[in-house]
């Protein structure tokens, strides 16, 4: 069987197949007016046709970043019309004058107000008749929308109301998303906002997967990496595409956690540095996750992981501010017109600064597969330079030292300001652009060991092939700990757990291995934010604990809220296994040594080995400074620092080897 994972990105689409005990991989330019297009040229260059496909994409992603989806209307109860346009008092930018929201994705014309409500108890206090339902859904489909958002007032406890709605809306050839299906919890501005962002996108993604699912015929099944960390149906990702927000950064951490623990690092920094941006989490010993996130101005309220994502990647380009300071992103050449050594466009990016440095090789790249131009750089970095006052050179070094500055806030934000010490994990880097940069960025941040694992330009595409199937369910209760015990509660999750067996059920996973996990969200009473909180023997004193940890206090004599129950679903995967070597070789053999050529470090030119990756093997030691190239990738092994090949086939780089 051939299982096959795919990632595509701004710049480049990955895929990786697992067959017969062994990988097959291809890297190719995305297309980004159609990504499927892409993903299907990649598949067909595999020779063989794939069993299952497991995808993870940034088309919804995209859609509401460009501002590209579906005309959309929100509809909610008369008089709450605007919720989703007003939010909340918070602004992002407190001391900004100028700060300014971002634009509605629902313009006022498309806000829509429903007759009926149900109070807070989740009775019904005004009826929607049929004859209402059919007469608003009218009105929206002649207002020119082709998408709607239902979300109603406490319809996570009564969603009849929004029932009838969604049917009177489909029947008017309008793609439908309603409030109690995508989130159904309290807070209606955040449940509002998600499932607007639904909406918007869902048009979009069902295109887009219908495109791949009728390129790929009827042989191979199609499922897709939600930002959890865990694969849903194509038919669901339809359905639901706002689960798929960070589709393609959780399938690298998954895969991350995985090799994190065959290789016997618990305590990793994740980071990958690709084409657009560079994301980044943190993993003590499992996967972290938080509960929402914001995109384009919006509150997105689904289960994922923890990344935080910062717009500095290979094609990131470079300028001169204001103030002649140099910039690095967030905006990027993309795939079209890519970076200027891609022979296309005229800006100077990450990637041509590693390129003028001698830190990549034009005749290697992807394999060889794909030729660089190294002679348009000179004049562009020397036009930099005389800018900014430079000499090239230093130009070129500026771009890097610039981007490295932005991914080592980034990496502080998910550590040190979370009360952990860098210094006490490894680094494991991936994606086509993070192995020339790991190194020095480990170096600012006082980290040891650096990771490079095995086809790190395709990490996140590996990382589908170790995700399981999982869906989420949850339910708002809000109780009091002095009103229900631990086996009260525990009792709570029966129904729960049966919508969560029936929903599995429905994606054709019934029993087997299926394992349900209980968590709960909880708060002490006067607060308005939730911790999650794993369901354990004692949920109350882990909450108190949990609470220190975060925040240096707790308050054991306090009333602890128990606002929201959660089931996680998973059903699990055969994966392709991790095999040790049973010897290691420190010598490094002729075959894997390219040569040798030269490169800048501070400013100085310098002799670096490059090598073969395919052609090293395990126990293999390296000393810096050298250059390991890939198909997917290059690593950089800077002076004063000493790369070995573990038993797995990781590069595994100690950072201050020699002094």
């Amino acid at each position: 069987m051939a299982v096959v994972g795919v990632d595509t990105g701004g710049t480049f689409t990955d895929i990786i197949c697992w067959r017969d005990g062994a990988f097959a991989v291809v890297k190719l330019p995305s297309t980004p007016d159609n990504p499927a297009r892409a993903v299907l040229s990649g598949l067909a260059r595999l020779g063989f046709a794939p069993s299952r496909v497991l995808h993870g994409s940034t088309v919804a992603t995209n859609a509401i970043l460009e501002r590209k989806g579906a005309p959309t209307a929100f509809v909610a109860n008369a008089g709450f019309e605007d919720i989703i346009a007003i939010g909340r008092q918070n602004r992002p930018e407190l001391y900004d004058l100028a700060s300014r929201k971002e634009p509605c994705l629902v313009p006022e014309e498309l806000r829509f107000g429903a007759p009926g409500r149900v109070s807070a108890e989740g009775k019904v206090l005004e009826d929607l008749t049929p004859e209402q339902a059919s007469e608003l859904a009218r009105a929206v489909a002649d207002a020119g929308a082709t998408s709607a958002a239902v979300c109603l007032l406490f319809s996570f406890l009564a969603p009849e109301h929004e029932r009838l709605l969604g049917e009177a809306l489909a029947d008017c050839g309008l793609s439908v998303s309603l409030s109690s299906n995508i989130l159904a919890e309290f807070r209606e501005y955040e449940r509002a906002a998600t499932t607007v962002a639904n909406a918007y996108v869902a048009p979009v993604m069902d295109a887009y997967i219908g495109d791949l699912e009728a390129g790929l015929g009827q042989e191979a099944a199609l499922s897709v990496m939600q930002s959890s960390g865990g694969l849903i149906t194509a038919r669901t990702a339809r359905h639901e595409p706002v689960r798929t927000i960070l589709s393609g950064p959780a399938g690298g951490v998954v895969a991350a956690l995985a090799v994190g623990k065959a290789a016997g690092f618990d305590r990793l920094i994740t980071f990958d540095m690709g084409g657009t941006s560079t994301d980044v989490s943190l993993l003590d010993g499992g996967l972290s996750m938080a509960m929402e996130t914001r995109l384009a101005g919006l509150p997105i309220k689904t289960p994922m992981l923890d990344i935080h994502t910062v717009g500095a990647g290979g094609g990131s380009l470079a300028a001169l501010d204001a103030g002649g300071a140099l910039t690095v992103g967030p905006q990027s050449a993309g795939a079209d017109p890519g970076p200027a050594c891609y022979g296309q466009g005229y800006g100077l990016t990450v990637t041509d600064a590693n390129l003028f440095l001698g830190r990549l090789a034009p005749d290697q790249f992807l394999g060889g597969g794909m030729a660089l131009a190294p002679n348009r750089l000179p004049p562009l970095f020397e036009a930099l330079g005389a800018a900014a006052g430079l000499t090239p050179v230093e130009a070129a070094e500026g771009i890097v030292a610039v981007a490295e500055a932005a991914m080592e806030r980034a990496i502080r934000v998910i550590s040190v300001e979370r009360g952990h010490d860098p210094a006490d994990f490894a680094l494991l880097s991936y994606g086509g652009a993070g192995g020339l940069h790991a190194v020095s960025l480990a170096r600012l941040l006082g980290v040891q060991t650096v990771v490079v694992p095995r086809h790190p330009g395709l990490f996140s595409a590996l990382g589908m092939l170790h995700a399981d199937v999982v869906k989420d369910f949850s339910e708002t209760v809000m109780l009091s700990s002095d009103k229900i015990d631990v086996f009260e509660l525990a009792g709570l999750f029966g129904s729960l757990e049966d919508k969560a067996r029936q929903g599995m059920a429905a994606e054709g996973l019934d029993g087997g291995d299926m394992v349900l996990e209980r968590q709960l969200d909880m708060r002490y009473r006067g607060q308005s934010h939730e911790l999650p909180i794993r369901f354990v023997a004692d949920p109350f004193t882990a909450f108190h604990n949990r609470h220190e940890d975060i925040f240096g206090f707790k308050e054991p004599r306090a009333v602890i809220e128990v606002v929201t129950l959660r089931i996680r679903a998973r059903a699990i995967q055969e994966k392709p296994p991790f095999k040790e070597a049973e010897h290691l070789v420190a010598a490094v053999s002729e075959e894997a040594v390219l040569g040798e050529r030269p490169l800048v470090w501070r400013t100085r030119e310098i002799a670096a080995k490059w090598y073969d990756r395919e052609k090293l093997v395990p126990g293999n030691r390296i000393l810096g400074p050298a250059l390991i190239a890939e198909i997917s990738a290059t690593t950089f092994v800077p002076p004063k620092a000493e790369a070995r090949v573990d038993g797995f086939g990781n590069i595994v780089i100690d950072t201050h080897a020699a002094g």
